[in-house]
C-alpha cells in the first residue's frame, strides 16, 4: 500500500525510524504540530560546545511525519547549532528522494521544531546567564 505513494527511503524511515525516543536530560526541547492534519513532532537535544552531540524525536503522525522526523535527526546529529538552523524543509525532503505532493507540509515539522529547540537553547542558556 505505502510502496506506491512512497519512495524506499521514506518507507525504510518509516518502518526503522532512527534516533526515536526522548532525552531525559534535554539541553533544550522544540515541538511542532500540524493541527489540519494532527501531526506533531517534538525533538529533543543534547547540546555540547555548541554542536548537537545528540538528538531524539516523538513524533504522532503519518508515513511521511515519522520518515522526515527520522531525516531531520540524521541531518543535524554532529552538527553545529548554526549550521543546523539552516536546515530547511526542502532539505529533509530532498534527503528522502521527495515526498508525494500532498505530504510535503510533514517536512515543515521537522524544520519548525529543530528551530524551536535550537530558540529554546539560546533562551534557557540567556536564562541560566551562559550567553548575554
Amino acid at each position: 500500500m505505502y510502496s506506491q505513494e512512497f519512495n524506499e527511503n521514506v518507507i525504510d524511515h518509516f518502518m526503522s525510524p532512527r534516533n526515536a525516543g526522548t532525552i531525559p536530560d534535554a539541553d533544550a526541547i522544540g515541538s511542532s504540530g500540524d493541527p489540519k492534519c494532527g501531526d506533531s513532532l517534538t525533538l529533543y537535544l543534547k547540546i555540547k560546545n555548541d554542536r548537537i552531540e545528540d538528538i531524539r524525536f516523538l513524533v504522532f503522525g503519518c508515513v511521511a511525519a515519522i520518515a522526515t522526523s527520522s531525516m531531520t535527526t540524521i541531518l543535524v546529529k554532529g552538527k553545529t547549532l548554526e549550521e543546523a538552523d539552516q536546515l530547511t524543509d526542502e532539505d529533509i525532503t530532498n534527503a528522502l528522494g521527495g515526498l508525494p505532493e500532498h505530504k510535503l507540509h510533514c517536512s515543515v515539522l521537522g524544520a519548525d521544531a529543530l528551530k524551536n529547540a535550537i530558540d529554546n537553547y539560546y533562551f534557557l542558556q540567556t536564562e541560566k546567564g551562559a550567553i548575554e
